[in-house]
C-alpha cells in the first residue's frame, strides 16, 4: 500500500520478490537524488539517458545533486520525441554508454518521459547482459504507467513496442514539481492513464477524478494522491501478473486502437501524442463494447464528456491530417502485441470500471466497426 509522510512525500511498494523496488512520489525530490542514490547504491557510478528537452530544464539539478553527494556521472543527451524509440537511437544510446566503461553493478538513469524511460530501461536490460537503472520519470504520463513495471523497448515500422524486454528499474523516483514545466497538452496525455486506472476496475476512483481533475492539473495536493493511487493501482497488477500472462493485460485498456492510430499517424508528435491515442482508443473500446451489446452507451457519453472537459481528443476525426483507413488501422492491430496465434484480443467493459480481456475477437467485427466510426466522423 502507498504511505504518506508529513511532508506529503509518498511510497508505494512494488513486491516482486527480491526485485522488489519503492516508487517515491513527492515534490521538489531531485534535489536530494544524490543523498538517495548515495545511501540505497553506495559506490555506484551512474549514466543519465535524458533527452534534449528535458536536459534544458533539470538535467544540471540532477547533475549537482549527484555531484554534491559524490557520485561519477556521465550525461548522455538524445533528441527529443517518439522517433528516439528506435534501432538508431539504441544504438546510439548503447555506445553511449559503453564509452563510460559504467561496469554492470553501476547505474543507468532514465531522466524524462516514456519514450526515454523505455529506452533506457532496454539500454539498461541488455547491456553486459543487465545493468541496474533507476527510473526518474518526468512526464504525468510516466510517472504513472510507463516508469512503473519493468516494460522497456523501441518502436519498429511493424508497430509500437515490439522489440523490448521486461526489465525491472532498482528505483522509481517521481518529481511531481517538475510536472510544473509540461505543457498543458503533455499533462493531458498523460492524465488519459490516470483515467485509465478507474476506467479499469474503479469506477470510485474514476468519479473522484470527475470531482477533483482541476486540482490535478493545477498542483494541488490532489495531484500527489491521484500518481499515488495509479502507481499503488498499477503496482498490485503487476505483483500479480509480472510478465502479461493474464490480467496484467488490463492496464492496456484503450491501447489496441491507440497504438494502431500513433502508427497511422507515423509516430509524429505534432499529429498525436500516446496519451492522445490512448483517449481515443478508450472511447473506441467503450463505443466497440456498446455496440457488442455488453455496455450501456451511457457509459461511454460519461467517459467522452469527462476526456473533453480535461482537453484530450475523443474522436479520430480529432488527429490533424489525413484520414486513416479501415485496412489501414487493422493493420497494426494485427501487428498487437496481444495477438495471439492470428486472434485478436481487446479489452472490452460491461460498465463503468468494469473492463474485461476478450480474447478472439473477430476482425470482421473490428473491421465493420472502425469503417462506420470513420464514415461518421
Amino acid at each position: 500500500m502507498s504511505e504518506t509522510s508529513a511532508n506529503e512525500s509518498r511510497l508505494v511498494r512494488v513486491e516482486l520478490g527480491e526485485r522488489s523496488y519503492d516508487i517515491q512520489i513527492g515534490r521538489n525530490l531531485l534535489a536530494g537524488l544524490g543523498e538517495t542514490f548515495a545511501e540505497l547504491f553506495p559506490g555506484a557510478k551512474v549514466a543519465i539517458l535524458t533527452d534534449e528537452t528535458v536536459a534544458g530544464l533539470h538535467l544540471s539539478s540532477v547533475e549537482k545533486s549527484l555531484q554534491v553527494a559524490g557520485i561519477e556521472s556521465h550525461s548522455i543527451v538524445l533528441p527529443a520525441g517518439e522517433k528516439t524509440k528506435s534501432y538508431e537511437g539504441l544504438i546510439r544510446a548503447c555506445d553511449a554508454v559503453l564509452d563510460t566503461r559504467l561496469e554492470r553493478g553501476d547505474l543507468v538513469i532514465a531522466l524524462g518521459g516514456g519514450v526515454i524511460g523505455d529506452l533506457a530501461g532496454f539500454v539498461a536490460g541488455i547491456i553486459r547482459r543487465g545493468m541496474r537503472f533507476v527510473q526518474v520519470p518526468t512526464t504525468l504520463l510516466s510517472q504513472v504507467d510507463s516508469s512503473v513495471g519493468g516494460k522497456t523497448g523501441i518502436n519498429s515500422g511493424h508497430g509500437k513496442n515490439l522489440i523490448g524486454l521486461f526489465h525491472q528499474p532498482s528505483l522509481v523516483l517521481a518529481d511531481t514539481s517538475v510536472l510544473d514545466t509540461l505543457p498543458r497538452r503533455d499533462f493531458a496525455a498523460g492524465y488519459a492513464e490516470v483515467a485509465k486506472y478507474g476506467l479499469i476496475n474503479d469506477p470510485a476512483f474514476f468519479t473522484w477524478l470527475e470531482d477533483n481533475w482541476a486540482e490535478i492539473f493545477n498542483g494541488g495536493s490532489a495531484r500527489e494522491e491521484a500518481i499515488a493511487r495509479s502507481c499503488q493501482a498499477k503496482a498490485d497488477v503487476v505483483a500479480a501478473d509480472e510478465r502479461e500472462a493474464g490480467q496484467r493485460a488490463l492496464l492496456n485498456l484503450g491501447h489496441t486502437f491507440g497504438h494502431a492510430l500513433e502508427g497511422m499517424a507515423d509516430y509524429d508528435a505534432k499529429r498525436l501524442v500516446h496519451g492522445e491515442g490512448v483517449a481515443i482508443g478508450m472511447v473506441l473500446a467503450h463505443e466497440f463494447s456498446a455496440r457488442l451489446g455488453l455496455c450501456d452507451p451511457a457509459v461511454t457519453d460519461r467517459v467522452i464528456d469527462h476526456l473533453k472537459a480535461v482537453g484530450l481528443p475523443t474522436r479520430i476525426d480529432d488527429i490533424p491530417g489525413q484520414k486513416p483507413d479501415a485496412d489501414l488501422l487493422m493493420d497494426f492491430i494485427a501487428q498487437d502485441k496481444k495477438v495471439s496465434r492470428g486472434n485478436l484480443t481487446f479489452i472490452l467493459t460491461r460498465g463503468l470500471g468494469q473492463s474485461f480481456v476478450e480474447k478472439g475477437v473477430d476482425p470482421v467485427l473490428v473491421r465493420e466497426f472502425l469503417t462506420e466510426k470513420l464514415a461518421e466522423n
